[in-house]
């Protein structure tokens, strides 16, 4: 099953990703990870060209996974999928293989959101150099609503019902 871990910059996205794969024996495949092991840090632009590069790329490594082992979940993260067209590039890939795929959008707070942000630029602890609350204002203005279906995922809520919420979606 490919998992698509859709929401704004700093919704708790990645940390819900990798809980989901640790419980399930899946495997998450992170953008940014992507980008760094393709580019040197010169190259890198945050550019919407450079990340359809990259999410075309997770999808190769998504399919190499699900062809030895169909019945494992892939969880796509490191991009909000906030445009349309790139889920439609996600199900398209995942009906080729002939695997499910579920939307989990993850949402939170506008003031937890920056409080994370705020707290991973300190530790540096995201390799997205520009992961900051601009960003997360200038994703959240051109979010377009995703109409597919897609179960949202509160992550203000204690991380263990967060959880429990978004592995009863992937069941």
């Amino acid at each position: 099953m490919i998992v698509l871990m859709a929401g704004l910059p700093g919704t708790g996205k990645t940390t819900l990703a990798r809980a989901l794969a640790s419980r399930t024996g899946g495997r998450v495949i992170g953008k940014d990870e992507v980008r760094h092991a393709l580019f040197l840090p010169e190259e890198i632009e945050y550019s919407s060209r450079q990340d359809d590069f990259c999410l075309q790329v997770m999808l190769q490594l998504a399919q190499y996974i699900l062809a030895r082992d169909p019945a494992r979940f892939v969880f796509l993260d490191g991009r909000p999928f906030s445009r349309g067209y790139q889920i439609e590039n996600v199900i398209i890939a995942a009906n080729s293989l002939r695997q499910p795929w579920r939307i989990l959008e993850c949402v939170c707070s506008e003031e937890t959101t920056r409080k994370r942000l705020e707290s991973d630029q300190q530790a540096s602890t995201h390799p997205a150099g520009n992961r900051n609350f601009e960003l997360y204002q200038a994703v959240k203005e051109r979010f377009e609503t995703i109409l597919l279906p897609k179960n949202v995922i509160d992550t203000d809520r204690p991380f263990e019902a967060s959880l429990e919420c978004a592995l009863a979606a992937i069941q």
